[in-house]
């Protein structure tokens, strides 16, 4: 793939990240139980650690050390030899596994499509809906200022 074409399965995996990551995780491991859980493997058991954040001064600063963060993360394989990778912020292990394990689901062209239309798409749903019912509730205590002009003459 070239700069200008963005590889699909990368892409689908970052959107479908992004999702997982926003979602509670009691409500990923019950669309995972509907889906039915294959069977697979830890390569690295879920553990917590603490990640760097880095930061800047306006556009343009230099980087720099703005402090730590807790994060968790873990890897499965399927099978069919997929290995996904979970990583979320915070210390929920049970959280960074199921991603990983979503992630290896994404990977593999039979399962890939299930995953999108019966775990993915569903979460994004109820994402969206709450990102706009906060929206409603925000646009309702909206104060709208506004000045007259008076002319002077």
């Amino acid at each position: 793939m070239t700069q200008s074409q963005p590889d699909p399965l990368q892409a689908r995996r970052r959107e479908a990240m992004s999702v997982l990551a926003n979602t509670p995780v009691e409500r990923i491991a019950a669309c995972l139980e509907a889906v039915g859980i294959p069977s697979h493997e830890l390569v690295r058991q879920p553990e917590n650690g603490l990640v760097m954040i880095r930061g800047r001064i306006g556009g343009d600063g230099a980087p720099f050390n703005l402090g730590e963060a807790s994060v968790s993360r873990a890897a499965i394989r399927l099978p069919s030899g997929e290995i996904g990778f979970g990583y979320v912020l915070g210390r929920d292990s049970q959280k960074a596994e199921l991603i990983a394990l979503c992630d290896a689901l994404i990977q593999n062209d039979a399962l890939a499509i299930t995953v999108e239309q019966k775990i993915v798409a569903p979460l994004r749903g109820e994402l969206e809906a709450a990102r706009a019912k906060r929206a409603a509730e925000t646009a309702a205590t909206r104060v709208d200022f506004y000045t007259l002009v008076r002319s002077e003459g």
